[in-house]
């Protein structure tokens, strides 16, 4: 028997909402999304009801959602938007018998199970399937940085535990990141690697590379430096760019370790936007450089997710993985 279920994944900027279906075999279809701002919504019940409007005015009583943050406690609160979510409460406001929530990057982490091959792309190591037993661990740059692991036990089965390990120390590996670390010293008395390898990052990277060449530093955003960066415009933001990529190779080196990985996927919008850049940067070389374990970085194979809605996907997941089982 089939089970319908409403799927949503909630960010700062965005919440998106979809239907899905989750088969007898197990098998996930998921219907178009919607993406509604959350700036345009007073709270997530007014967005949900739009949603439903939109749908005909009835949905299933089956709910997965992702959250962009902790799903524990009383109260979910949102950094970006001014929404709170009683999880107590989505029983009687949203009409659900059923529902899960999730970590964002926990949801990441079941669409990364859960995925074809047909939904990776291969960046390093061996060009060869993701293992289906061991560790995968995943790491997500997008306006923060999400960390998470997959363990999978060869015969289907497997455990998703969502971190923090975005917050960890940056360590510069050069005289370069050490200029860039020491930028940001200025402004934050601890500097984790989600200050540089996250969407946000290349503004500091940028302005860095600046100051050490003499330029005047140009006051542009974010997300202006990764156009004109990616698109090779400005020779400067491209070279922010690579050294970005740099950085990120060497952070999900550092977390394959200590994961004690088997595969390692990369994840988040930004990994998907700038796919082409870090397949000819030197993301695949900084991975492998860990010292006397370079040999055992470079029988990992590292993938990027080209899922179009890994969140919405992983939370309708999690949710057959604890209702369904």
């Amino acid at each position: 028997m089939n089970t319908e279920l409403v799927t949503v994944d909630i960010g700062g900027t965005h919440a998106r909402f979809a239907m899905a279906e989750v088969s007898a075999d197990g098998s996930i279809t998921l219907g178009e999304p919607a993406t509604l701002h959350t700036k345009d919504h007073a709270s997530f019940q007014t967005a949900w009801e739009d949603f439903a409007r939109q749908q005909g005015g009835t949905l299933p009583p089956n709910v997965a959602i992702a959250v962009a943050g902790p799903v524990g406690g009383e109260v979910i609160r949102f950094t970006n938007n001014p929404w709170i979510i009683r999880p107590a409460l989505i029983p009687e406001k949203l009409g659900a018998s059923r529902h899960t929530l999730v970590n964002d990057f926990g949801a990441v982490g079941h669409a990364v199970a859960r995925a074809g091959v047909d939904h990776f792309v291969h960046l390093a190591g061996p060009d060869e399937p993701l293992p289906a037993q061991g560790t995968l661990s995943i790491v997500g740059p997008g306006t923060g940085l999400g960390v998470a692991h997959v363990w999978r036990d060869g015969a289907g089965q497997y455990r998703v535990q969502a971190t923090e390990g975005g917050h960890i120390d940056f360590a510069p590996l050069d005289s370069i990141e050490d200029a860039v670390l020491a930028r940001l010293r200025q402004r934050y008395r601890r500097v984790s690697v989600e200050r540089v390898v996250s969407g946000p990052g290349i503004v500091d990277i940028y302005e860095a590379l600046a100051a050490l060449e003499g330029r005047a530093i140009q006051p542009l955003d974010d997300r202006t430096l990764w156009q004109l960066g990616t698109s090779g415009e400005d020779s400067l933001a491209a070279a922010a760019v690579d050294r970005f990529c740099l950085s990120l190779g060497a952070v999900a080196g550092d977390i394959a370790l200590a994961q004690g990985a088997s595969g390692v996927v990369i994840a988040g919008g930004l990994g998907l936007r700038i796919k082409d850049t870090l397949l000819q940067s030197g993301f695949a070389s900084r991975f492998r450089a860990k010292g006397r374990f370079e040999g055992l970085m470079a029988a990992l194979p590292v993938k990027l997710i080209t899922h179009p809605q890994p969140g919405l996907f992983g939370a309708a997941a999690a949710f057959a993985a604890e209702h369904l089982a």
